[in-house]
């Protein structure tokens, strides 16, 4: 497990910030949740609490962090370490936004083995949601714009 410390600017600080090593995975689709999902302060701990009740680490398939909630296809073999358990994807956050005591869901994303399992950024978003009881249609879902492709790019 890593440690974080970080360093206020003028905010509240934040100490024993804690990341789980190997929790990270390249995604393979993305996203952006508009309008955003802004979940009052209430609705985002149960959000929590559920994640942390359905932790990898216990038996379940999500890691609660900072920053967003990972799913996984199945729990972790050791506390820290994935092991053979498969990151499918995550729901991204920010806290204090658009106002103090609120959270702003903005982003899903699917890793490449997700997409070989079947998950789409709507799927992982539902399974994220439904931890808090909350539904979530498709009409929310906007995919991120490609990048254009890069003209001085050979092809084979």
């Amino acid at each position: 497990m890593t440690t974080l410390h970080p360093v206020p600017l003028g905010g509240p600080t934040i100490t024993g910030l804690k990341l789980k090593a190997f929790a990270i995975a390249m995604p393979a689709l993305s996203s952006h949740v508009r309008p955003a999902l802004v979940l009052a302060e209430r609705e985002s701990r149960t959000l929590l609490e559920a994640a942390k009740h359905q932790d990898v680490a216990v038996g379940g398939r999500f890691s609660a962090g900072p920053a967003c909630i990972q799913v996984w296809d199945g729990p972790w073999d050791y506390d820290n370490e994935p092991g053979n358990a498969v990151h499918l994807g995550s729901v991204d956050w920010s806290y204090d936004t658009p106002v103090r005591h609120y959270v702003t869901i903005y982003r899903a994303m699917v890793t490449a083995p997700g997409v070989q399992a079947g998950e789409t950024t709507l799927t992982i978003l539902q399974r994220v949601m439904h931890l808090a009881s909350i539904d979530v249609d498709d009409s929310r879902l906007t995919m991120a714009t490609p990048p254009a492709r890069d003209p001085f790019r050979r092809t084979a």
